[in-house]
């Protein structure tokens, strides 16, 4: 089984909106700076800073200093104990699937 409380911290971590838009940014791009997220977001750069220390602390992001600037990339190793806990629900899921194939059928032959 997976550890209880590695689940609850990513969970707890991605369960913030914004830190969840900060998370899907980071994803999107290979590196990225604080600097970047902030621009455009609506976001004040200080909370940008504690969305990424959290994510961060969750084993979701790592960062790279080079200079003055601080670059973040995706762990996506992160999510892991998210997966592997959604993937003890997969019976669950595919007979739900399979009963909504079947009905699909039957409206439509």
């Amino acid at each position: 089984m997976i550890e209880a409380a590695t689940v609850n911290t990513v969970m707890r971590t991605l369960a913030d909106p914004t830190r969840r838009a900060v998370f899907e940014r980071v994803a999107g791009s290979a590196e990225i700076t604080v600097a970047e997220l902030t621009r455009g977001s609506g976001v004040t750069q200080g909370a940008i800073s504690q969305h990424l220390k959290s994510l961060k602390q969750a084993g979701l992001v790592a960062e790279r200093p080079e200079g003055r600037n601080v670059y973040y990339r995706a762990q996506p190793e992160g999510l892991a104990p998210l997966v592997d806990w959604m993937s003890h629900y997969a019976v669950f899921w595919r007979g739900r699937l399979d009963n909504l194939r079947d009905l699909l059928e039957e409206i439509d032959p």
